[in-house]
């Protein structure tokens, strides 16, 4: 079984041994492979659609997995049971979407020991809530393939895990960046931010040329953005 360089990087960050709930599995890839390297040994393969149910069943069967992966059809974690996983691997939504599903089932997410994420989306909100929502995040990875800059992280519950912070760092900088990010100088990362500051320079340049009230407002917010992109460039001549 081969993945893709995104979702190989997610199984990395899976802790070996634990049960797995690969939430939205598709095809169900992710979750064979999860089995067949001997990372977990035992995944619940959960899907919303009927279709992607039924294309899981059939991989699964063919790869020979059907002892250890059990696919269900759910809504998130709807299926779930508390206490079933120890890990819960969402990779390939939205962000919004993503804390949605932990949301949902706040019994069933207080239960795990391990998220295992990968947003496509709004990245510093997902940060953000996690922390609301009582987790830590200790390992990240962002990596870029087919043009697409993709961030994937894992978290655990913070009374798992004491934490000390190497870094001085505003909230919105922590969101924005990803500590975990920073702390590995991320090469990545630095590439995005570049790419980011160029994108955000361009917007205020065009923007320069009108005079309207919202293409003032508008200017001054992509000029915050860009202080901050700047301020996280600095991180990487320290």
């Amino acid at each position: 079984m081969q993945l893709s360089d995104r979702l190989l990087a997610v199984t990395k960050l899976v802790t070996p041994g634990n049960r797995v709930a690969d939430v939205g599995c598709d095809h169900a890839y992710t979750s064979i492979f999860l089995v067949e390297q001997g990372i977990s040994p035992y995944v619940i393969a959960m899907d919303v659609n009927q279709g992607p149910i039924d294309r899981a069943r059939e991989n699964i069967i063919r790869y020979g997995q059907k002892a250890y992966i059990d696919v269900r059809k759910s809504n998130g974690l709807e299926k779930l049971e508390p206490g079933e996983a120890d890990t819960v691997l969402i990779a390939g939504m939205g962000g919004r979407l993503t804390l949605q599903i932990l949301s949902d089932y706040p019994k069933v997410t207080a239960s795990i020991r391990e998220l295992v994420l990968q947003p496509q989306s709004e990245i510093h909100l997902v940060r953000r809530t996690l922390q609301d929502m009582g987790f830590l995040i200790v390992k990240e990875n962002m990596l870029k393939e087919d043009g697409k800059y993709y961030v994937m992280m894992r978290a655990v519950p913070k009374v798992l895990i004491e934490d000390e912070c190497p870094y001085v760092l505003t909230e919105d900088e922590h969101y924005y960046y990803g500590r975990q990010l920073l702390e590995q100088r991320n090469s990545v990362l630095v590439e995005y931010l570049e790419w980011e500051k160029e994108l955000s320079e361009n917007i205020v340049s065009t923007l320069s040329k009108e005079t309207t009230e919202n293409a003032d407002q508008r200017k001054q917010e992509i000029k915050d953005k860009l202080d901050l992109i700047k301020k996280g460039l600095g991180y990487y001549r320290y």
